[in-house]
Order: structure tokens, then sequence, then C-alpha cells
């Protein structure tokens, strides 16, 4: 572990851009939202649109921005794995027809939200000095469970210089490593140059004794386990007195609080959260404190102030809560937040008056990701970087106004307006999303990371 602050740290938001078949299906079993949407029309162009234009505002604010490509789909290698035959239309033909839950799968855009690419611990916790990532294996869910192949390849062309970067293999496949990347993970610390605790938040126990007064859900399943976070701390070097496991509450899991950054939120010594995220509250709390270099300012929601139900529906907690130069904090919340009463009455009276660093709110259109259970916090993937760090990033990933410019005018070339259900099984969508994704991995620079790239 190291004990000195690194100088020109900034955090990286990056952010995943919504894939040209991003629909609506319903395949999350336990995200309220993705289940009560699944069936109506998308749009995708609408979709990428309104993410690039959360990016750009906040590169606009001052905040360092990133950008990671959609995932390869529909995955037709994914079918021919799994028995169908013949060309790509004969193949997306017969899927349709005798396995239509499957080719929804495959054709998931679920990659846009990258709080789920993987955990990454920054160079000044890690022994070794350089920033760790670990791709998720999100074996829980057939359709996410095709992604983390593609995903390290791109995390791998991206963050290519071994003298700064190192990465891990993805945990087992298996119930009993279940990781979900970042979406439970989340780092306090003082400055983001300090050393900082790692919190992990897990859903249940895979092997041995259940810790004392630890149960689990009993309507949607726990996607994150306590072997899985400990695994992937042992991976990045990180110690005991660096670390903090806690188990999310299963009465919020059963709620459809299916990560998490669904309940809450951190950023440097700050813990946004509902009173309801974890099973042992004050001793989560107090392991922090006795921990963290820095102390700990913990901001909870009681549920008096934002039931359950609302915190589900807006997304309050999947927030971005993002630093300022002044040492105030910028919270960005999805649009649903001003449609729920109560819930925009604590950001203005509770939150933004209340003894605590968050002194702005910016709201931010993402319902196309929303309706299907994903707000500001699921499109980005934090990478805390040092100046050398960032100087040593392969490709063109950094937003600018101008790779803003070519990434709209590309998605206006290459998106369709709507897309149902129905549309899946066109082996002409096939065709157009194998020519966007060529040509956004030259406009980005990162060289090839996709099947049909790979030969």
């Amino acid at each position: 572990m190291n004990t000195a602050t690194i100088s020109n740290v900034q955090e990286v938001n990056f952010d995943g851009l919504v894939g040209p078949t991003h629909n609506y299906s319903g395949l999350a079993v336990g995200n309220v939202a993705s289940m009560s949407h699944g069936g109506l029309v998308s749009s995708p162009k609408e979709g990428a649109l309104q993410g690039l234009l959360k990016m750009k505002s906040l590169m606009d604010a001052g905040y360092a921005q990133g950008v990671l490509p959609p995932q390869q789909r529909p995955d037709i290698g994914a079918l021919r794995d799994l028995g169908f035959s013949g060309s790509n239309r004969e193949v997306l033909t017969c899927a349709a027809k005798e396995a239509p839950q499957l080719l929804r799968a495959v054709c998931s855009a679920s990659s846009m939200w990258t709080a789920n690419a993987g955990t990454i611990t920054p160079s000044m916790d890690a022994p070794d000095s350089r920033v760790h990532f670990t791709p998720a294996n999100l074996q829980s869910s057939f359709h996410r469970y095709l992604e983390p192949q593609t995903t390290g390849r791109v995390l791998q062309a991206i963050f290519r210089d071994e003298r700064h970067f190192a990465h891990h293999p993805v945990l087992p496949a298996t119930p009993a490593f279940s990781d979900e990347g970042a979406a439970n993970h989340t780092r306090l610390c003082g400055e983001y140059g300090e050393p900082g605790v790692h919190l992990f938040v897990y859903g249940r126990q895979a092997f041995g004794d259940v810790r004392s007064g630890e149960r689990e859900p009993k309507r949607y399943p726990a996607r994150q386990t306590l072997e899985a976070s400990q695994a992937v701390a042992r991976q990045h070097g990180l110690t005991a007195s660096q670390t903090v496991f806690a188990q999310q509450h299963p009465d919020a899991i059963d709620a459809g609080v299916f990560h998490n950054d669904v309940i809450a939120v951190g950023n440097g010594p700050v813990l946004l959260y509902h009173e309801m995220a974890f099973l042992d509250e004050e001793g989560t709390l107090d392991e922090l404190r006795s921990k963290m270099a820095t102390p700990l300012i913990p901001v909870r929601v009681p549920v008096e102030a934002v039931s359950m139900e609302d915190a589900v529906a807006s997304y309050l907690f999947n927030s971005q809560l993002l630093s300022n130069p002044d040492g105030t904090m910028t919270l960005v919340v999805p649009g649903e937040c001003q449609e729920r009463e109560a819930v925009w009455r604590t950001i203005q009276d509770y939150l933004l008056a209340g003894n605590n660093p968050i002194s702005e709110v910016m709201v931010k259109d993402v319902k196309q990701s929303m309706r299907n259970g994903g707000g500001p916090a699921c499109l980005r993937l934090r990478v805390a970087l040092s100046e050398a760090e960032r100087a040593a990033l392969t490709g063109r990933v950094l937003l600018t106004d101008a790779l803003y410019d070519d990434l709209t005018a590309w998605v206006n070339r290459h998106y369709r307006d709507r897309l149902a259900p129905d549309d899946l099984a066109d082996p002409q969508l096939a065709e157009e999303s194998l020519v966007a994704l060529d040509e956004l991995t030259q406009l980005l620079k990162i060289g090839p990371v996709y099947p049909f790239q790979l030969g």
C-alpha cells in the first residue's frame, strides 16, 4: 500500500456508449424498470445522443470524461455456440422462431452501464503503484455473461501501458463468485490522490457458515457474493486495513435495488445513502471511520423522507457525485428525480441545504437508459488517474469537443430512430451494427477489439 499522496490525480468517468441494438426486452430480473418496460419500442439513436449529451455537459463543467465503446450485438457467435447454424440470416431467423428469449439476450445493449464493466483500484492504493482492473463476470444473467471477454479486450486496449496498468482475469463464472463490478464497490478518501478505503457491498455469502445476522433476499436474487468481492480485493493487493465488506440490506434487494449503486453513492469522504442500504448500518459506518485517514461524511436519507419505492423509481442514489475545485460537490441526477415530489423536496431541503459538501444539483435526461434500469451512475466507470497515467492512455477516448462532434455524427449516420423487439431478427440490423462498430474503433483509435475484427 502506498502512503504518499499523488498529485494531479483526476477521477475520469468513462461512460459507455449506448449501442445500436438498444432495446426493451425486460431481461433483468430484480430490475423493476427493466421488467416493467419490456416490450416497448426503444430509440437507439435518442439513447446514444442522450448519453453523449450528458458526457458533453459534464466535460463543459470541467469534469474529466472518457468514452467506452459498446459490445458487438447481436452476438451471433453465442447463438452458434448454442446450436444454431447456417448463415447469419438463418441463425437469426431460427432463433427468433425457436428461442426468441435467446435472441433478445444476444441483442442486449446492457454494456452501456459501464459501472458493471469491472472493478478498479487506483495506483495510490496498489502495492505496485499501478492501476488495477478486473472485468466483472456478470454471471447472474445470460445477456450480461456475454460481455466480459470483449470488456477485457477494450480495457486492455485503452489501458495498455504495463508500466502503469495491470489487468486481472475474470473471476470464475459460477454462482459462488458472482461479480457485478464497480456497481457494488465504492472508494472513499480525502483527495483523489490520497490513499483510500474500498467499500465492497455484497448480497450473499456462498461458502461457509452464514455470518451472524446475515440473511438473504426472498423475492429477487442477490447478484454479488462476499467471495467475489474478497477475490477482487486480493487480486488488486488490497489489505484488511484498506477494505470494508458490508452486506446490502436484503429488503432493499427485494424492493428492486439489484446493485448497491441504486441505494448509495460515495465520493471523496462523502457517503450518500438510504437508511435501507446496509444490513448493519452502524457497523459499516464504524468500520469505515476506523480505517479512513479522512473523517467520513455520512449523508443518510431516512425512509420517512424517501420511500424505497421512490428511491427505486427516481434513481436518486444512482446519481453521480462529483468533486469541485472549491471542495464542494455536484450531484448529477436523472430527470425522474424531479417527477417525484418527495425526492425533489429531499434534494432541495435536505441534501443541498444540509451540513455536507453537496452544493449543486444537475438534472440530466437519460430516459432511454432509465427505462431499462440504468441512471447516470450506471452509465459510468470511475477511474482515478494521475497525469502520467492519463498521458499513457491509448486511443482517442478522453472526450473533447471534436470527439463529441465526431461521435454525434457517427450516431446520426448509423443508429435507428425506432427499434421494436421484433426488429431484432432483422439481418440488416446486424450488418448495420458491424459497420458502425468497425468505424467506431477507427474513430476511437483503439484497434480491433470485437470478435468480427479478430476473425
